[in-house]
């Protein structure tokens, strides 16, 4: 199948990607010139493990191009996705949808003949009937109302750091169409899937759009409830991740999204929960869980930097903190609402002076984060600090040198915002540990 996808950010790039390495043609569509040539040089503007080899592979098999043509894009192509950036509106917490729809009333001045657009953005329910509604009217203004078309939905349910592999093999296909066409179209283009047997589900498109906010929604709210009860197990002495362990064995809990830490962040939850909120509110049936959800993850931020600074006694003022991973996860690069964007700048209005690395994530958080000394690495970061704290868990983290740890730092406090290391293991190496939801073991 040929194949247009309009954005090359990271929803765009990946599922082009992918729908290439499946076997279609798809050529990519950018309006920032800049992003293309770099494209076309064989450089990946986002870190995203794997992607700059399977980009690779797929241009050199000709199956994958980039351009800033949408004309040359749209020729002789069987689906066209709208994979643009959905930012939160300032003002009213919804989202942007004007590149949506820029995107729609290009599409409608460029088809020629029966096209499936394909809403793939994170867009609020509701959406994909009003691009219908522009493409129709652009349509008309053209002359051409004779050209027919149909729009679905087909949102992503990609994680950062591992959107690869759930693109290749996800829980499910949702797709949302009232059109046979259009049905027939995202069965084929699906195929490979279908043929291993991944559930594909066929909705409304109005019920593919909540599906979507809806799944997000429950994630968030899963980690902001643990994050409660890991404030509970500091106060009576429990371990949150053995009780995250014991509740998420029960298979109608499940596992996954229940591990304490600093809150959750990254260009999806913080967006969509505020989205489906203010959505909510505006037909009349607010969602409270998913209002306090949004505000008890603020405050985990916040009390995340407080955390630190008790954990020096209350006071930083003139101490200098050495800070690893700045990134909202591993594996990413992103800092889009990354935890660090709000304990840092907290830490140094509390006085004290911050030190940081970050595998991937250092260029973007220097334009974000202002007066922090970036390192190269975690030996430097330790250099000269009073204490270390580890705000995102890069693999490389997992395995400090203890030994250099307690030589570089003027004290041997560790605060460990993602629980990787054990408080008896820590205390017996005389260790100063903090860490999230656990009881505190005094060093030897």
């Amino acid at each position: 199948m040929r194949v247009a996808m309009i954005g090359t950010g990271y929803v765009g790039l990946v599922s082009g990607a992918c729908f290439s390495d499946f076997g279609h043609t798809v050529i990519c569509v950018d309006k920032d010139a800049s992003k293309i040539e770099r494209l076309n040089n064989g450089e990946i503007p986002i870190f995203e493990p794997g992607l700059d080899r399977l980009v690779a592979d797929n241009v050199s098999a000709g199956r994958l191009s980039f351009t800033t043509d949408l004309a040359t894009a749209l020729r002789d192509t069987d689906c066209v996705f709208i994979a643009v950036g959905t930012p939160t509106r300032r003002g009213d917490g919804h989202a942007d949808l004007s590149y949506v729809y820029g995107a729609a009333e290009e599409i409608a001045n460029t088809i020629e003949d029966f096209t499936v657009i394909i809403d793939k953005s994170t867009v609020p329910v509701g959406t994909a009937s009003e691009v219908e509604a522009i493409m129709a009217k652009t349509l008309a203004a053209r002359d051409r109302a004779d050209i027919e078309f149909a729009v679905a939905s087909n949102p992503e349910f990609l994680r950062e750091g591992s959107a690869i592999e759930d693109f290749s093999r996800p829980d499910r296909v949702v797709v949302g169409t009232e059109s046979q066409r259009a049905e027939a179209v995202m069965r084929e283009l699906y195929r490979p899937l279908y043929l291993a047997e991944t559930p594909m589900l066929f909705t409304n498109r109005e019920t593919a759009e909540v599906i979507k906010y809806a799944a997000n929604a429950f994630l968030a709210t899963k980690i902001s409830f643990i994050n409660e009860i890991a404030n509970l197990c500091e106060k009576v002495g429990a371990d949150v991740q053995s009780v995250s362990k014991g509740i998420g064995l029960d298979g109608r809990i499940g596992s996954k999204f229940l591990h304490a830490g600093p809150g959750y962040g990254g260009s999806c939850f913080p967006k969509d929960t505020l989205a489906l909120v203010r959505t909510a509110q505006e037909v009349g049936t607010p969602i409270q869980i998913v209002e306090t959800v949004e505000r008890v993850n603020n405050e985990r931020k916040r009390a995340m930097a407080d955390k630190i600074i008790a954990a020096h006694g209350g006071d930083v003022s003139g101490k200098t903190i050495g800070v690893l991973g700045v990134t909202f996860k591993p594996n990413t690069d992103d800092m889009r609402e990354a935890p660090s964007l709000d304990i840092i700048p907290a830490l140094q209005a509390a006085g004290a002076k911050v030190q940081a690395f970050d595998p991937e994530g250092m260029d973007e958080a220097k334009s974000l984060l202002t007066d922090v000394d970036w390192k190269s690495g975690i030996n430097e970061v330790m250099a000269g600090a009073d204490s270390l704290t580890i705000l995102t868990e890069w693999n490389e983290f997992r395995a400090l040198d203890f030994a250099a740890l307690k030589a570089a730092l003027s004290t041997p406090l560790l605060v460990d915002l993602r629980n990787i290391y054990e408080p008896d293991d820590m205390a017996a190496q005389g260790i100063d540990y903090h860490c999230v939801g656990r009881p505190y073991i005094a060093p030897a």
